[in-house]
């Protein structure tokens, strides 16, 4: 019988302990034969090509240095406006009268041609903003759905919080430029991924190539829809200070891509280095399923419970893009606490797993406990406590 002397020091003992990481390596070390590819270099601000699925970052150059969105900034105001399409609260044949504010704001930018005064269905003036990259289309639309543009662009803030967008800031609808009118390439990337993700049945009219209202007909001004047939969006942007921009996203077998590049010299240019960086990713990455959904990474010892050791793993299948060449040069290690104590819900964070090529982290993920560690009896936790001091 353990003595009564005992009793302070075990009931001390029960609690908790400090928690310090560890990483162990899961798989072996095997450096590879051939060179991680490098991206393209490129004459611009900044840039960023993801995959559209998980987010994962290929290429990036100042991802999340401040630039001007330009009339990128339209591609929230139309996830705003199909937001209100798919609630019910807008009609695609529904008639918007053009104010003459939206009529003036558009004298000497990019505009539909819409006159002040007259009316216009939703869907045209959503073709007018996407295609032609219309300000009076895009102002038109602002007003009828918040009230005034400011109102709209209030919406527009909210959605981009929502989406995480922290490092932007919107001040009218158009992207005309103004000194609270910023966001970076990382921002916009999340954007254009919810975009392409929430609305499949809207999302093809990015691909639209040329737009005729009024007799008066408009190219697409993202010419990569042109020259490149697996790309179908997604927005050019331009002004002085902005340099020229683009967001492209292409899909070639089951891989999506988003490129994101800001701050161009030219329109030509904008379009050659956005072809750049798709090309390079379709060209350099594979897909490759890394773990099975449930699979088993490690065990580890566990304190104070039914059984002495809990089984770490993934929660969901992780697929990603690899390097071509590099599949068998992956490792990957994981880390945790150097102590656990139970009880362990099954499912719950426990540590992370990283998925590595030539020391460069291709995938950071939470790790879980795959089942479920209840505590132990009081023999059970006594017995530990007693090996966490002396450990300890």
């Amino acid at each position: 019988m353990l003595s009564t002397r005992l009793l302070p020091l075990l009931l001390f003992l029960l609690v908790l302990v400090p928690v310090q990481a560890q990483t162990v390596l899961v798989a072996p070390v095997a450096r590879p034969v051939l060179p991680v590819p490098q991206p393209p270099s490129l004459r611009v601000r900044s840039y960023l090509l993801i995959e559209h699925d998980t987010g994962q970052v290929l290429a990036a150059h100042e991802p999340d240095l401040r630039v001007e969105p330009a009339s990128i900034t339209k591609v929230l105001s139309a996830y705003v406006v199909f937001h209100e399409l798919k609630a019910g609260r807008l009609q695609l044949d529904e008639q918007v009268r053009v104010s003459e504010n939206a009529w003036r704001s558009a004298i000497g930018g990019s505009r539909m041609f819409l006159a002040a005064g007259s009316r216009a269905r939703v869907e045209d003036l959503i073709l007018g903003m996407i295609v032609q990259s219309g300000n009076d289309a895009t102002i038109a639309l602002a007003e009828h759905i918040g009230g005034s543009e400011g109102g709209f662009v209030s919406m527009m803030n909210e959605y981009a919080r929502r989406l995480g967008m922290n490092a932007s800031s919107f001040s009218n609808s158009t992207g005309l430029p103004d000194p609270n009118l910023y966001t970076t390439a990382s921002d916009l990337a999340k954007l254009a991924r919810a975009m392409i993700a929430e609305f499949p049945e809207y999302y093809p009219w990015y691909r639209v190539k040329s737009f005729t209202y009024n007799n008066i007909p408009q190219p697409n001004r993202n010419t990569l829809l042109q020259r490149d047939e697996t790309v179908d969006g997604l927005k050019t942007g331009h002004t002085r200070s902005a340099g020229y921009c683009l967001i492209s996203t292409a899909k070639r077998d089951d891989t999506r891509l988003i490129a994101v590049v800001m701050g161009s010299a030219s329109e030509r240019a904008r379009a050659d280095e956005s072809q750049a960086l798709l090309n390079f990713g379709f060209r350099n990455f594979e897909h490759h399923t890394i773990f099975t959904a449930g699979q088993l990474l490690r065990e580890w010892p566990v304190y104070k419970g039914e059984t002495d050791q809990v089984r770490l793993g993934v929660a969901d299948a992780v697929t990603m893009l690899v390097p071509r060449g590099h599949i068998e040069s992956l490792r990957s290690e994981t880390e945790q606490p150097s102590t656990l104590i139970a009880p362990i819900a099954k499912g719950q964070q426990i540590g992370r797993v990283r998925v590595l090529v030539n020391d460069q982290v291709l995938l950071d993920q939470p790790m879980v406990a795959l089942d479920e560690v209840p505590a132990g009896g009081l023999f059970r936790r006594s017995i530990d406590a007693i090996k966490l001091w002396w450990e300890h």
